[in-house]
């Protein structure tokens, strides 16, 4: 039993998902694979705002997933930690924005 919940061998077996529902696993990969080709954006492009996103939802195998990718389509490790500081920026910003909600309660209950 491990003495943790995040074992990283654990990322080389994402493509394992299928194992007990086959039909809803083919589904997403086919979207997945999708939606990481170039389009409107290039690849290397997507790889970089998936590490951001990977920070932002704080999913440790896509962080180890897309440091790699990225470092490998030619980002540079600034570029990688300003992707980083974009995502942390976003993510303080939307729950600084959802204080407007405690002010606007606050304020009804106080009256």
């Amino acid at each position: 039993m491990a003495d943790h919940y995040y074992n990283a061998e654990d990322l080389g077996k994402f493509g394992n998902i299928g194992e007990y529902q086959k039909e809803m696993a083919d589904k997403f990969f086919s979207y997945y694979g999708e939606v990481f080709k170039d389009g409107a954006l290039t690849a290397k492009e997507k790889s970089l705002i998936a590490l951001a996103v990977a920070h932002a939802v704080q999913c440790p195998y896509c962080i180890d997933a897309y440091s790699s990718d990225a470092y490998e389509k030619g980002f540079s490790e600034a570029q990688m930690m300003e992707a980083v500081h974009v995502a942390s920026a976003i993510k303080g910003g939307a729950v600084l924005v959802h204080g407007v909600q405690m002010m606007n309660k606050v304020k009804e209950i106080s009256m």
